[in-house]
């Protein structure tokens, strides 16, 4: 390889020869490292690579890349801090021509460590996220539970009654947000299992309306076109779909809750038949500028609860199955989330 070929690396590559004197140093480790590759060329490794370790070990002494077993092959990645303090994260490739000679070269590859703490802040996020979703509905639990205990005898019917649904309601909500933490993986990792056969959009959308009626004071309207075509859907997916995007204009609107379910009748170059559900809501709306992050995991808007989970889960299964996910503004003013749905399999092929 060139040095023009190691200037377009992304990494940082640093190359010595067997004596340990550096023949080749790219822009990239020139930059991390402070140094100019030419004036790089020529000097020992142990001095270029100005890295050292919380302790105060440089990288060169610590692991020995000349000395060791002859089939040692390479340095495992390890973080290295810079002179400047910040972190890199360096590998090496050992070379010798045969077991019983020395090493004739040695390749230092350096990657800033700013990706690798991205990663770590976002870990961090998720656990606290899901530790605060947790925390609430186990506090009433155990709180419920406690209180049973301890005043079994002095409590009556309706109160133990009382204690013992919200209980059950707090298990409920600690098995969503288990099960959705679930989807969230699979939809990650590819390996979402769905099942789809022919299903009435009419009916499974209707289902799920009067059952979000039953549990809240807002107003749903309802407009289910006749004549609608059948869905390529997994029966229990779509229903999750439907049920996480109503919830979340009752959750999110101030008025009343419109939901239109309606036949698309789109050519073959347009996705083929299918069905548009069309959910607005009255509340503040969503900008156009926050409406693509509307989709990512744990993104809230305002301090109405949920996890912050369920658009993103709907996106991965509605595209899934082959439809779209749109957010637009509503007529009131709130925001418009239009779901279509492919009358026939139309997933993604692996």
């Amino acid at each position: 390889m060139t040095a023009a070929d190691l200037d377009t690396l992304a990494d940082g590559a640093v190359i010595a020869d067997a004596a340990g004197v550096v023949t080749r140093v790219n822009l990239a480790a020139g930059q991390l490292l402070g140094v100019r590759p030419d004036d790089a060329v020529g000097r020992p490794l142990a001095e270029v690579l100005a890295l050292k370790d919380q302790d105060g070990r440089d990288w060169f002494s610590t692991n020995c890349p000349y000395l060791g077993l002859a089939t040692r092959t390479a340095v495992p990645e390890q973080p290295w801090l810079l002179p400047d303090g910040s972190e890199v994260l360096v590998v090496a490739r050992i070379h010798r021509p045969a077991l019983a000679e020395s090493v004739d070269w040695v390749a230092v590859s350096l990657r800033s460590g700013r990706g690798r703490a991205r990663l770590d802040r976002e870990r961090s996020d998720l656990v606290a996220t899901v530790a605060h979703e947790l925390r609430s509905p186990l506090t009433g639990v155990k709180g419920f539970v406690q209180a049973l205990l301890n005043r079994w005898d002095k409590l009556n019917d309706d109160q133990k009654k009382l204690m013992l649904t919200t209980v059950a309601s707090d298990s409920d909500r600690l098995s969503r947000l288990i099960a959705e933490l679930l989807d969230v993986a699979r939809i990650d990792t590819g390996r979402l299992q769905l099942y789809p056969r022919p299903c009435d959009a009419a009916t499974l959308v209707t289902r799920v309306v009067e059952s979000v009626r039953a549990s809240t004071s807002r107003v749903i309207d309802l407009d289910v076109a006749t004549d609608l075509p059948e869905v390529s859907a997994d029966p229990d997916k779509f229903t999750q779909v439907v049920t996480n995007v109503v919830e979340n204009a009752v959750r999110h609107g101030d008025g009343t809750v419109r939901v239109a379910v309606e036949g698309t009748g789109l050519a073959e170059a347009d996705g083929g038949r299918g069905v548009r559900l069309v959910v607005d809501d009255e509340g503040s709306g969503i900008p156009p500028e926050l409406r693509r992050r509307v989709f990512t995991k744990f993104w809230k808007d305002g301090a109405r609860g949920g996890s912050g989970l369920g658009l993103y889960i709907v996106n991965g299964l509605v595209r899934a199955h082959g439809g779209t996910v749109t957010i637009d503004q509503a007529p009131g003013g709130g925001a418009r989330i239009v779901l279509t749905w492919p009358s026939e399999d139309r997933r993604p092929q692996a």
